[in-house]
């Protein structure tokens, strides 16, 4: 295909990796666009999967994972449902198929030609003048035209007397140093951190590291050329804050990582009731440097944060707080997170982010010793619902209500729009990718579930969690050898990480390997003042086996739930493993009458293989409400 053509009514440029519909442009990767490029100059006819990655990534060694996650960002782009396509069919085990009508854009209507007097009638002097004239014009339109395509950024550099813009398509945020003498006020600078994140995030061609992966070099000494090395990233900024005596003071600086140069460097001081807005305006100085180098070349995307402050500054403050709780994944952070939103929204109950950070918490604070599903899911919606009814672009707020739908109302379906909207309000949210993957995991689209977390991971490379679940999710999807291979990564990343142990035990015992399997899963069992000692268990596993040990953590679980709350979907997987069908049957029954949320994945879980001929089993999924498989 050259030129620009349609597909449907949507109006799309190669050139410029761009989709446009109904006033609305929508930037694509080069590589996504070739994709769509691809199936395009074949339409309506089956395209190879083979075929594809051989035309779009020539030379070049990539898996069908990339492929697939092209395929979902396209899908995303033109709102379109994979179940009943309107764009892009898959064809099972084969490749696609775009099945919406392709036209051509016709070009530009052509000049007219003008009366001309042929050149050997006119006088020899005026010939020689308009040959040296039409020389001078081309060498100048030449000039004009490589400047236009290197871009005004690179103009600006040629004229100042620089060679070149450092090529800048990912970023990370370095935490900025808090430098207020005071610990206290660590969730100032975090916060301020994470707020400069998600502005940045607004620019849709830039990829930007979450924070959970550019925390883990607070405190380094590392070069900068390493740490973007580690993070996959061009650029690195990293600067300070300072909040005394009434004022704050942000200094930052962007820093090109490959050449370790300075590209931008800014101060500025505000009084305190002013940090409402100084996150957005580094962040828009930022981006106008960043935006320097961004591609395509000229064409730059400016930060159009949909993200409104609260008018009353102490809100602001107790919002950061509130993520900074949220941020350290704990019942207790969730619990204190809680507490800080509900105290912002008191200040001000139009402030749309402080419900949206209310959701969140709920969300991953889950059932618990205090309320069950049926209680702290609906404050979840309800919170979520509100700040959509506020702030309706808050990519937070719909990744929390598409939780919420897969979770408590077992609705992947709806769920998906949900996610899909947060993604295409923040491409650069993790969480939002993340949680997808589940949704797309329940519906047993396993590549496409894949693709979606490993983008997730692409966004932040050091979370434990996400590296974690990249494992749980290629269980789910019966890629073994590949998930064992993810939680062994994962441990190097992080040794504590325990729950990544549990999924390794797993694995090992599928494929029968049952002393590593022990080792891993005594490594994954809590400890606690109730718990059985090491010895205790090692005793177990060498009188009777692998059984030997899930009779032990059984023991260990019963009392446990004594003093706090063990789901029923926990036992329901002990008894599976121990071979005890008809008591792991009973406490799904249990799962499915708590709403409890893992039950939602029931039907995709390999620890509940043995129980799949049991005709309880199905009628289980049933009421589950999700399709037969």
């Amino acid at each position: 295909m050259d030129g620009d053509f349609r597909i449907g009514t949507w109006l799309v440029q190669p050139n410029l990796n761009t989709v446009s519909h109904n006033g609305m442009t929508a930037r694509l990767e080069p590589k996504v666009m070739g994709v769509l490029v691809r199936l395009a100059s074949q339409p309506g006819e089956p395209v190879s999967k083979e075929v594809i990655l051989k035309t779009v990534w020539p030379d070049t060694f990539v898996t069908e994972d990339v492929l697939t996650r092209s395929i979902s960002e396209l899908r995303r782009t033109f709102q379109d449902d994979a179940r009943e396509p309107r764009i892009i069919e898959t064809i099972p085990k084969r490749g696609y198929r775009l099945v919406a009508p392709v036209e051509r854009e016709p070009a530009g209507p052509a000049l007219a030609a003008k009366s001309r007097v042929p050149a050997e009638h006119l006088p020899a002097d005026l010939r020689r003048r308009l040959r040296v004239g039409i020389l001078f014009g081309l060498a100048a339109a030449v000039l004009l035209i490589a400047l236009l395509v290197t871009g005004p950024s690179r103009v600006w550099y040629w004229l100042s007397g620089r060679t070149e813009v450092p090529r800048i398509r990912s970023i990370a945020v370095l935490p900025l140093k808090n430098l207020s003498g005071d610990p206290g006020q660590e969730y100032f600078a975090e916060g301020m951190t994470e707020e400069l994140i998600t502005d940045l995030s607004q620019i849709s061609s830039l990829k930007v590291i979450s924070r959970t992966s550019s925390e883990v070099y607070a405190n380094t000494h590392k070069p900068l050329p390493q740490i973007a090395h580690e993070l996959n990233v061009d650029a690195i900024v990293e600067g300070s804050v300072q909040r005394s005596d009434g004022q704050v003071r942000i200094t930052a600086q962007l820093i090109y990582a490959a050449e370790d140069k300075n590209l931008w460097a800014q101060t500025y001081v505000r009084d305190a009731q002013s940090a409402i807005t100084l996150q957005s305006e580094v962040a828009a100085a930022i981006a106008d440097h960043v935006e320097q180098a961004l591609l395509p070349p000229g064409l730059s995307a400016p930060v159009r944060s949909t993200r409104t402050g609260p008018a009353n500054p102490e809100a602001y403050d107790l919002y950061l707080k509130g993520r900074y709780y949220w941020n350290q994944r704990s019942e207790t952070g969730f619990w204190r997170g809680i507490e800080a939103f509900r105290k912002a929204i008191e200040k001000d109950p139009n402030y749309a982010q402080a419900y949206a950070g209310l959701a969140d918490c709920y969300v991953l604070l889950g059932p618990n010793d205090v309320m069950p599903a049926k209680e702290v899911y609906p404050l979840a919606r309800t919170a979520a619902l509100k700040a959509l009814q506020l702030n309706d672009a808050l990519a937070e707020a719909h990744a929390s209500l598409g939780f919420v739908m897969l979770l408590y109302d077992w609705n992947p379906v709806q769920a998906e729009k949900e996610f899909q909207r947060a993604i295409q309000l923040d491409p650069n949210y993790p969480t939002a990718h993340h949680w997808y993957a589940y949704d797309l995991a329940a519906m047993k689209r396993n590549d496409e579930a894949v693709a979606e977390i490993r983008r997730a991971l692409e966004l932040d490379p050091l979370s434990p969690i996400i590296n974690t679940d990249v494992g749980q999710i290629l269980l789910l999807a019966r890629r073994n050898d590949e998930a064992i291979a993810q939680c062994q990564k994962t441990i190097g990343l992080d040794p504590q990480f325990g729950q990544v142990y549990f999924y390794l035990g797993l694995l090992y015992e599928q494929k029968g390997w049952f002393d590593q399997a022990f080792e891993a899963l005594l490594k994954s069992t809590p400890g606690s003042v109730d718990a059985s000692p090491e010895a205790t268990i090692r005793v177990a596993y060498r009188a009777a086996g692998i059984k030997g040990y899930w009779r032990e953590r059984l023991a260990m679980l019963g009392r446990q739930s004594k003093q706090h709350y063990v789901s029923p979907y926990t036992f329901a997987v002990v008894y599976s493993r121990l071979g005890q069908g008809d008591r792991a049957l009973e406490n799904l029954e249990k799962g499915l009458n708590e709403r409890y949320p893992s039950m939602v994945f029931v039907q995709i879980e390999p620890t509940f293989d043995g129980l799949r001929s049991d005709p309880r089993f199905p009628d289980l999924i049933r009421r589950v409400n999700l399709p037969p498989g």
